[in-house]
């Protein structure tokens, strides 16, 4: 099949073209910039250069492409450090997540695209009570604090625009908190903070995590490609939701640094947010369990654990080298 991925060369767009390429099909990648065109050409697609929230540029680059599904990974996190301010940090993100995917809906049914594929986020979204690990069944958080409510609410106008579809079909993935070689979790910047110190323990670390591997991440969005049901949302998450107490020591130990710091909950507030004390002390993670059964689909990296390891000795190893 011929398919068209906006934001080809984030996080999950170019192992997630790779993998289409090697599925078979033939792939259109867009980036925003010239530099980057030649990195898709080095994978195999053809690139278009074109930026998500230029409606003109978008709908000349889907109708040239003529593609039968279109797949949005586009964001703009690749510099996102400082999560205190959370939804600034987020702003261009949340812009994609709204004006962009409306741009790209009506370039689709200008090309007579079938299927559209969205990114979205398993994680903090989900209702803070009940259940440790929520399904696509649960709700979404009926009062988030009040710096996550704007990108929260961008990831529901995606979530309901997709799923409400009738032509093309929608599909929505949620994806884990990311990792890979420098990717999310274990990118440099993430790093270096938890060497600094600078991400504390808050409270007793009770929020849970989902995490997902970008390769993992990749796989799972080809086998909606071939096997996601129309209208419906996928947890895209690895087999083991963790708490922040478990995960982050973990990820100091890994990267040589010292155990975080611990901080009280009111102290947090002060100095991080309501909404990072939320993320460290009650958030719900995501079960995988539909994505198994309905994608055919297991996560090669099945633990957060095994994988942050293979990737921070992969990235020990190239250090040394």
């Amino acid at each position: 099949m011929r398919i068209f991925v906006a934001g080809a060369t984030g996080a999950v767009g170019r192992p997630l073209v790779a993998a289409l390429i090697a599925a078979g099909h033939s792939v259109v990648g867009t980036t925003r910039t010239a530099a980057k065109a030649e990195l898709i050409k080095r994978m195999g697609a053809e690139p278009a250069i074109v930026d998500g929230l230029d409606a003109p540029a978008i709908r000349a680059a889907v109708v040239a492409a003529k593609p039968e599904i279109i797949i949005d990974q586009m964001t703009d996190l690749a510099a996102v450090t400082d999560v205190r301010h959370f939804d600034r940090a987020f702003a261009t993100t949340n812009k994609l997540r709204t004006q962009g995917t409306d741009f790209l809906l009506a370039a689709a049914r200008e090309a007579g695209v079938k299927r559209f594929i969205a990114q979205s986020f398993c994680g903090w979204t989900y209702d803070r009570s009940g259940e440790p690990v929520k399904t696509e069944a649960d709700v979404l958080d009926v009062d988030p604090p009040e710096e996550l409510r704007r990108t929260l609410e961008a990831i529901q106008y995606l979530e309901d625009a997709l799923t409400s579809l009738a032509t093309p079909e929608g599909i929505v993935l949620r994806y884990g908190s990311f990792y890979g070689p420098d990717t999310g979790m274990l990118s440099r910047a993430m790093i270096d903070q938890v060497r600094r110190r600078r991400v504390p323990l808050i409270g007793g670390g009770g929020g849970r995590w989902s995490f997902i591997h970008v390769d993992d991440a990749a796989a799972a969005t080809v086998a909606a490609v071939e096997r996601g049901k129309p209208g419906e949302i996928y947890n895209i998450v690895d087999d083991e939701p963790a708490p922040v107490s478990e995960w982050l020591p973990a990820l100091a130990t890994l990267v040589g640094a010292r155990p975080p710091i611990r901080v009280p909950a009111w102290l947090g507030r002060l100095f991080a947010g309501e909404h990072l004390v939320s993320m460290m002390t009650e958030v719900r993670a995501g079960s995988n369990a539909k994505a198994r059964r309905e994608l055919g689909w297991q996560p090669a990296h099945p633990s957060w654990r095994q994988g942050f390891a293979e990737v921070a000795s992969g990235a020990t190893a190239q250090h040394a080298a």
